[in-house]
């Protein structure tokens, strides 16, 4: 038997759903079961009335038409889809180095295709435009540091320029939502188990500029569901509480915004006796995500010391299992040791507070969980 979980502290990984989405999920798991497919009966009318339901949800986050919704897999297939899916000339490409490995390998298969790549800091990436640049992709907020890109100003960079903008935006979708808003930005890819619904659904929403849509071809076939650019039988239950979670994610947004600013502040100011250096970067950061480290420990010192008391991670938790130094934090400059020390707390409006006298003592006195 499993005893008492700690608080949990790994939202930027996956968080936990919400009991209305739940509520949601359940109904079309098991109750309205119908595929969204059929036209024959009410089942199915049922199933499709929820799938543009939800669609609508996604789209008014982003402030895009329920039409520019394209329903995934999650982030990691969106990405893909808007970078290897997109019709190009060939040309020039812009990213930055801080990317999710979600977009640098699909932007190195192009690279692969003759493609040129420029990999700049997000604060340089209106520099690097050129006049044969095709696409620019820069995250909305990096997931190992919480750093939030300046995308109004790479937006306005590109005003006028026929290069598509896209961005993974898994970590600030449905939290710094006006940023998402901006007409420029063509290609938003989310997840929906990063705002409280289930994994293994997400969407790309891909709007009309100037009336035209970017040019995405299917990266599977088989299917003319999703206008064709994603087949597949559509699985209602999770699209369904995608939208139900993105609608609570836009009325709560204000909400949930200030119990994570509150819970940043006094996470701070519990652990200020360690001394923590926080790895952001330059720039604005959402309030959900901490990336730290303690003056001579490493990761694997912290997240051992505070087994029990928090449920943490070392960098992005995709790739924690290789316990390799983040190639966000090496682009950033941090020294060796900075580097290995570093470790990732991030919350919600839902998260409950460890017990961070205990976290301290732990870190102060050497205490190890599993020494010996």
């Amino acid at each position: 038997m499993h005893g008492p979980s700690p608080p949990y502290l790994d939202c930027a990984a996956t968080t936990p759903i919400d009991p209305q989405v739940l509520d949601t999920v359940l109904r079309y798991l098991g109750e309205d079961y119908g595929n969204a497919g059929s036209r024959t009966h009410e089942y199915g009318n049922r199933a499709r009335s929820a799938v543009e339901e939800a669609r609508y949800h996604v789209a008014a986050v982003a402030g895009a038409q329920r039409g520019d919704v394209i329903f995934t897999s999650g982030a990691t297939e969106s990405n893909n889809l808007a970078i290897l899916g997109l019709r190009l000339d060939p040309g020039h490409i812009v990213t930055t180095p801080v990317e999710h490995h979600a977009v640098l390998e699909p932007v190195a298969g192009l690279r692969h295709r003759g493609f040129e790549v420029t990999y700049a800091l997000p604060e340089q990436v209106p520099a690097a435009i050129r006049p044969d640049t095709r696409l620019v992709s820069v995250m909305h907020v990096n997931n190992e540091t919480g750093a939030i890109s300046p995308l109004s100003g790479i937006a306005d960079a590109l005003d006028g320029h026929p290069a598509w903008l896209h961005t993974d935006a898994a970590q600030g979708y449905g939290k710094d939502i006006d940023l998402l808003r901006h007409p420029r930005i063509d290609l938003i890819s989310i997840s929906g188990h990063k705002i409280h619904a289930p994994k293994g659904v997400g969407a790309l929403i891909s709007r009309q500029r100037n009336g035209q849509r970017p040019p995405l071809s299917p990266l599977m076939y088989g299917g003319g569901q999703e206008r064709g650019i994603r087949p597949g039988t559509l699985p209602v239950h999770l699209i369904a509480g995608l939208g139900r979670a993105a609608e609570l994610a836009l009325q709560e947004a204000a909400q949930r915004n200030a119990v994570c600013k509150k819970f940043r502040e006094h996470l701070l100011t519990g652990l200020a006796p360690l001394r923590p250096m926080i790895n952001a970067g330059s720039g604005r950061c959402v309030p959900h995500i901490l990336n730290l480290s303690i003056p001579g420990l490493t990761a694997e010192d912290v997240i051992e010391a505070w087994s029990g008391l928090a449920a943490i991670s070392q960098g992005a938790a995709c790739t924690s299992q290789a316990y390799t130094c983040s190639h966000v934090l090496t682009a950033l400059g941090l020294d060796e040791g900075r580097k290995a020390g570093a470790v990732r707390l991030s919350w919600c409006h839902m998260t409950e507070m460890p017990d961070l006298n205990a976290m301290v003592i732990r870190l102060q006195s050497g205490e190890r969980l599993h020494a010996g």
